[in-house]
């Protein structure tokens, strides 16, 4: 049903348009015609705003237009429309970037939800590798519940990834990344996150993320974190950080942590008027610094035997530049990766067991200790791991039905069937041009419920979300480049010093 707008300016009279079809440019177009112009010479108000051409979609009812509404029409000399045309296409650009942008921080939150999720149930993820929970040497553990570790899990996810943005200076992005970490922090249980400092560590790099953005409107929240943050380390490093120290085998691994905080501290204090307060914290931040230059000396020294650049400077900052100390650190880290490394290949290879063998009927993977043991008393691989499967992983039902002749035939049975299907499913695909699943573990058919069935995956963010925890590292929370640090410090204690020469020369 067409509706009748009231158009005044340029040109006067009644349209009959229809809402739900017309869109603006549709509509400046018939103006600029009745008036004897061109359309981009044509600015349309309705309710006092701009009516935008925006992409071209949205109706004019979207818009707000109604039956009978009013529509003012005015028209621009050439530059100045040129001008507005500029300023609208710059405007549409803005909007465009935020909506993807929040796009896709909302596509990472789910993404992170979705891979903690899946590892932290108990079933078998399709991916080849688990997520789990390190302290700082590397060594697995286990945190409350299973909803603990989950937002543990999350909290961890995105402050790694928010930590990648402030390393490509996306600090805007970052804070909205951190925040999430927070939020999600917050579902664990408090006692138990009270006992680790990620949380701090997060404070104060939402802090960071403050500062370099420059946003003195957050002072007051800055305040707020840097004294949680203070709590925090302190109740998770002991004092003096000496909880942390025994951790890192005498390693001073915490330095540049705290000259960040100290500097963030002295800044807030600043701004708030507490200018003797400022010059303690930034002067202990300035010492700390001191610590953490490395010399040329000791550093071709260590490389000179054989040592990489990076793991050698990382080293003799977290030793207070002792070359000895910064040795054995050295040698400690090579043997926790080395162990790291076989660990993995070890669960890797474990995952691909378990995708061969398949899920028990409640999507659980057969597990690879108990068909290890039950192997070693004498029965076959493949047929303890349909044992277990069936029996959801009860060893005393498996042996039951291994020591059965009747089921365990019938065991073996299914289990050529299985791969008398799976090798003609592979000449398929392969007769098919390589179309559909040609994946030798496939074994979705073992189990009453396929892996994932149902499932929606991002499957990009989640690799990206996973390639970036496989490069983890469990100090690169204290590895920081304190270049940034250094230049504040000697900017705000230069501040202070033309305060102090200010007030003497008042005096």
């Amino acid at each position: 049903m067409a509706a009748k707008l009231k158009i005044g300016g340029t040109w006067a009279g009644v349209l009959e348009v229809e809402l739900e079809n017309w869109t603006v440019p549709m509509l400046r177009e018939e103006v600029a015609r009745r008036s004897n112009c061109g359309p981009e010479l044509i600015n349309l108000i309705a309710s006092g705003r701009v009516l935008r051409d925006g992409d071209g979609n949205q109706n004019l009812r979207e818009l707000g237009v109604k039956d009978n509404g009013k529509i003012l029409a005015s028209r621009v000399n050439p530059n100045e429309s040129k001008s507005f045309q500029e300023q609208s296409k710059a405007e549409e650009q803005r909007l465009k970037a935020e909506e993807q942008r929040t796009s896709r921080l909302n596509r990472l939150k789910a993404a992170a939800a979705a891979l903690v999720k899946r590892h932290s149930d108990g079933s078998l993820p399709p991916e080849d590798f688990n997520l789990e929970l390190e302290d700082q040497s590397g060594e697995k553990v286990s945190m409350g519940t299973e909803n603990d570790q989950r937002a543990i899990m999350m909290g961890l996810m995105l402050h790694g990834k928010a930590k990648q943005l402030i390393i490509k200076q996306e600090y805007k992005d970052a804070l909205e990344v951190l925040t999430m970490g927070e939020e999600a922090f917050a579902l664990c249980d408090a006692k138990l996150i009270e006992r680790v400092d990620n949380v701090p560590i997060l404070q104060i790099d939402m802090v960071w993320c403050y500062f370099m953005l420059r946003d003195i409107s957050l002072l007051a929240a800055a305040g707020v974190r840097l004294t949680k943050a203070r709590e925090g380390i302190e109740r998770a490093h002991g004092k003096d950080a000496s909880r942390v120290r025994i951790l890192q085998g005498g390693s001073s691994t915490e330095l540049a942590l705290y000259l960040r905080l100290e500097l963030l501290e002295g800044v807030v204090a600043y701004y708030s008027g507490q200018l003797e307060k400022s010059r303690q914290l930034l002067s202990s931040a300035q010492a700390k610094l001191s610590k953490l230059q490395v010399s040329d000396e000791a550093l071709s020294l260590l490389v000179s035997m054989g040592y990489k650049d990076d793991e050698v400077k990382r080293a003799l900052k977290m030793n207070c530049q002792d070359a000895d100390s910064a040795i054995n650190f050295l040698e400690r880290e090579k043997e926790r990766k080395a162990k790291k490394r076989a660990e993995n290949l070890q669960r890797q290879q474990e995952i691909m067991l378990q995708k061969l063998y398949g899920t028990t009927p409640l999507g659980l993977p057969v597990d690879i200790q108990r068909l290890d043991e039950l192997v070693s008393i004498g029965f076959e691989r493949e047929v303890v791991a349909e044992a277990l499967r069936r029996n959801e992983n009860d060893t005393q039902k498996a042996i039951d039905d291994l020591t059965d002749f009747d089921v365990n035939s019938k065991m073996q049975l299914d289990i050529e069937t299985r791969k008398r299907k799976r090798e003609e499913g592979r000449k398929a695909a392969a007769g098919a041009g390589g179309a559909g699943n040609t994946d030798p573990n496939n074994n979705a058919s073992t189990s009453d419920e396929g892996e994932g069935e149902g499932e929606e995956r991002d499957v990009e963010m989640e690799k990206e979300l996973a390639s970036e925890l496989r490069g983890a590292d469990a100090l690169a929370d204290y590895d920081i480049d304190v270049s940034r640090e250094a230049d504040a410090i000697k900017e705000y204690i230069a501040l202070l010093d033309s305060i102090s020469i200010s007030i003497s020369t008042t005096l």
